[in-house]
């Protein structure tokens, strides 16, 4: 066994270790060395816990991490990048659930948790704890799979409203509190457990109005919910290495919130109230009223023609990229294009696919040089100066309404302004509105050309016809 000091020391190297992989994860050129900072950290921390005087039965820690393990393993090899947004959304409510069962645990023996007074209760710093760790842990659960079921289908991705919505939130979160701070002076079960049952409705009925459209920053709210969750129950169990890990993460999965919601023109006061996305439009007009929109639509040979004749093409990826596994098509058409000497850009929105980095990750993977890749702020005085945009897959993040509508409800949004290039290519496989239910203007405009397709065969057919 290794001594206190020794224990601690280890700690805080694992977590400077993951400090730096949060440095780390900033960029993707330097996203694979995070990774194995974060990795190594995190082994770090797990075998020095192991080694403490606390741990007394390793029978049930070696078969809990060898299945654990094996569902992992099995899940990281079948889950495609598509469905990456749900696997990390499930995650987070197994952290949830992860904080509740040891909030209970140490509410039923305190004893063996080291946090009982003389008479065998809980301490009052240790109930204040517990709270804390219980209700933010059970949140996170049930709102983690709720947030799973929407983003895999399981669940309406529509926003689920009802008359006096906010209300019944208000009261049982006035209802939780209360009970908590009934069991903060008591110690008694009772209170303690009506405030885990109110926290778990709460995380239900916190992401049911929310529409599909907004589930990018509520994936990264629930990552930081996550963290806090861990932090509390770092506290109860006096590790420090929880209490770092979990606020680095929620610390980081506020601010990455704060940056999407303003990314999408959105209040990050409503998220935490839940009421985010509950004014979200409930239907698409892309009804009739595509229908009487004239709507300019080529082939393959026609984009090829363009791109190939360009000087500058920026390249839009959006979700459809991600459905359509289409990166490596991609990336071959990049290169084609590079050698005839065009000037290729990407142009990534915050909000861009269904998590945050989602669609630098699929770039990555294509193996997508980090030097042509860039943000919305850094490329968005460009496209004045572009020959093609040349959008692939994506929809809302591009809509012209956010800057020219001020009736739209993504009015102020900040888009990539594709319409200020020469010519516009969208590939897409029809005019469906795209999640926030909204009509593209884009579409219609005389500089735009609509390749109707799956956006893996059009890229092939486009670097065909280069040939």
């Amino acid at each position: 066994m290794l001594s206190a000091n020794m224990v601690e020391l280890a700690y805080l190297v694992a977590s400077v270790l993951i400090i730096f992989a949060l440095k780390g994860l900033a960029s993707p050129a330097s996203a694979r060395r995070g990774n194995t900072f974060g990795m190594l950290g995190m082994g770090i921390a797990a075998l020095v816990t192991l080694q403490v005087d606390a741990v007394q039965n390793y029978a049930w820690i070696i078969a809990a991490v060898g299945f654990g393990g094996l569902i992992g393993g099995v899940v990281a090899r079948k889950v495609p990048m598509t469905h990456m947004p749900q696997t990390v959304a499930f995650m987070h409510s197994l952290v949830g659930l992860a904080a509740v069962l040891i909030a209970v645990s140490a509410c039923y023996d305190p004893v063996a948790y080291g946090i009982a007074n003389h008479e065998g209760g809980l301490y009052l710093a240790s109930r204040i704890e517990l709270f804390l760790g219980t209700f933010i842990g059970a949140i996170t659960f049930t709102a983690s799979l709720i947030a799973f079921g929407k983003l895999q289908g399981l669940l309406s991705g529509k926003p689920l409203v009802f008359a006096g919505q906010h209300m019944v939130n208000l009261i049982l979160g006035v209802v939780m509190i209360g009970a908590g701070i009934m069991f903060c002076v008591s110690g008694a079960w009772l209170p303690f457990l009506i405030m885990l049952a109110v926290a778990l409705v709460l995380g239900v009925l916190l992401i049911v109005p929310i529409g599909g459209a907004d589930m990018p920053v509520i994936v990264s709210m629930l990552n930081s919910y996550s963290g806090w969750a861990a932090a509390g129950i770092g506290f109860t169990l006096g590790n420090n290495m929880l209490i770092v890990a979990g606020a680095l993460v929620g610390s980081s999965g506020a601010i990455l919130s704060y940056i999407m919601c303003k990314a999408m023109n959105r209040s990050l006061f409503n998220v935490l109230l839940g009421g985010f996305g509950g004014d979200s439009p409930a239907a698409s007009s892309a009804g009739g009223a595509v229908a009487e929109r004239p709507v300019k639509s080529g082939a393959a040979e026609d984009a090829a023609f363009m791109i190939g004749n360009a000087r500058s093409v920026v390249i839009i990826p959006g979700y459809g990229l991600a459905v359509a596994r289409a990166q490596h098509a991609l990336k071959e058409m990049v290169d084609v294009l590079m050698a005839k000497g065009v000037d290729v850009k990407f142009a990534i929105h915050p909000v861009a696919g269904r998590m945050p980095g989602h669609m630098n990750v699929l770039l990555a993977e294509a193996d997508v040089p980090y030097d042509i890749v860039f943000e919305m702020d850094e490329v968005n005085s460009e496209f004045a100066d572009t020959d093609v945009a040349l959008v692939i897959g994506a929809n809302d993040v591009v809509n012209p309404a956010a800057k020219t509508d001020p009736a739209s409800p993504i009015y102020g949004m900040p888009i990539l302004e594709a319409a200020r290039a020469e010519h516009v290519i969208v590939v897409k496989r029809s005019l469906a509105a795209g999640y926030a239910g909204l009509d593209n203007d884009l579409f219609y405009m005389d500089q735009t050309m609509m390749l109707f397709a799956d956006a893996k065969k059009a890229c092939e057919a486009i670097v065909q016809s280069l040939d």
